[in-house]
C-alpha cells in the first residue's frame, strides 16, 4: 500500500532525535492527525506508547529502532523509506482491557497491548484467587505477582518471568506467574484468546497489590477482570523479511 500522507515522531533519545532530523529533512510530511501512516523512531516502549496515544485513530504504525531492544520494530535505514513503507506486512494487535475494582469502591479500566500484571506492593507476598471464565482454577496462589501476557507481549517481561513464548496468530494468551511461592511448581497455563481471567486478592488489608495494564497503574486493587478485546484493532507494519512473526519464532532459539 502506497502512504502518501507520512508522519514521524521519535523518542526523546538522542539517537532517535538525530533519526528524525534526518527523515524530516528527506521526505514530505504532515502532522500525526493527518497521517495515513505514522513512522515511529526509538525502542519498544516508544512504539507502545505511540499505539497508545493513536489507538483512536486507527492509523498504522512503522517502527524504526533507534533504541535498545526493538523486538516490535524494523531497522533503521534513512533512505528508501517509501518503498519499504509499500512492502511492509501489517500485523493487527488486538489488546488486552483490564478492570480494576479498588478498595475504595472506584474503577480503573485500561488496555495493555502485551500485558496485565500485578504485583505486590510491600515486603509481603500476595495472595490471590485465580478465576477462568466463572470457574475457580486456583484458590491460592502466593506470589509476588501474576500477568497476563499477550501473543505480542509474550518476549517481553513474560518471558523474564519464565513465561512461554507465544507465536502470533495461534490465539492463545498467557498466564504467568511471578515468583511463585505457592503452589512452588506451577509455572503457569495457557489460554484461549476469548477467555475472561478474574483474579481476586485475598487479605487485601495485610497484602496490598497494585494492577498495571502497560502503563496505567491501579493500587490496592481488591478484584481485577482481564479479556482480550477484539473491538480495538492496533495495525504494526513490519519489513517482509524480519516481520513479527519471525521474531517471535526466532527468540525461542536464542541461548
Amino acid at each position: 500500500m502506497y502512504y502518501n500522507k507520512i508522519a514521524f515522531v521519535a523518542a526523546e533519545s538522542p539517537a532517535a532525535q538525530v533519526a528524525l532530523t534526518r527523515l524530516l529533512n528527506n521526505y514530505p510530511h504532515v502532522p500525526p492527525e493527518q497521517a495515513e501512516v505514522i513512522v515511529a523512531l526509538g525502542g519498544d516502549g516508544f512504539v507502545l506508547e505511540t499505539l497508545h496515544r493513536w489507538i483512536d485513530r486507527k492509523v498504522p504504525i512503522y517502527g524504526m529502532n533507534r533504541g535498545t531492544v526493538g523486538f516490535l520494530m524494523n531497522s533503521f535505514r534513512e533512505h528508501g523509506l517509501v518503498d519499504r513503507l509499500h512492502k511492509a506486512q501489517p500485523v493487527v494487535l488486538h489488546p488486552l482491557r483490564m478492570k480494576a475494582r479498588l478498595a475504595d469502591g472506584s474503577e480503573v479500566e485500561a488496555l495493555a497491548i502485551n500485558e496485565v500484571s500485578l504485583f505486590r506492593q510491600t515486603r509481603q507476598a500476595a495472595k490471590i484467587r485465580i478465576r477462568i471464565d466463572g470457574k475457580e482454577r486456583m484458590d491460592e496462589l502466593i506470589c509476588d505477582g501474576v500477568m497476563v501476557a499477550t501473543a505480542a507481549g509474550s518476549t517481553a517481561y513474560n518471558l523474564s518471568a519464565h513465561g512461554p513464548i507465544i507465536p502470533m496468530g495461534s490465539d492463545i494468551l498467557a498466564l504467568t506467574p511471578i515468583s511463585a511461592f505457592r503452589p512452588r511448581r506451577w509455572r503457569g497455563a495457557l489460554l484461549p484468546k476469548h477467555a475472561r481471567v478474574n483474579f481476586q486478592i485475598l487479605e487485601t488489608g495485610k497484602r496490598p497489590v497494585s494492577a498495571v495494564a502497560d502503563y496505567t497503574e491501579a493500587r490496592d486493587v481488591v478484584e481485577v477482570d482481564v479479556r482480550e478485546d477484539r473491538s480495538v484493532g492496533l495495525t504494526l507494519l513490519f519489513d517482509p523479511e524480519h516481520n513479527l512473526e519471525e521474531r517471535i519464532l526466532a527468540e525461542q532459539f536464542q541461548s
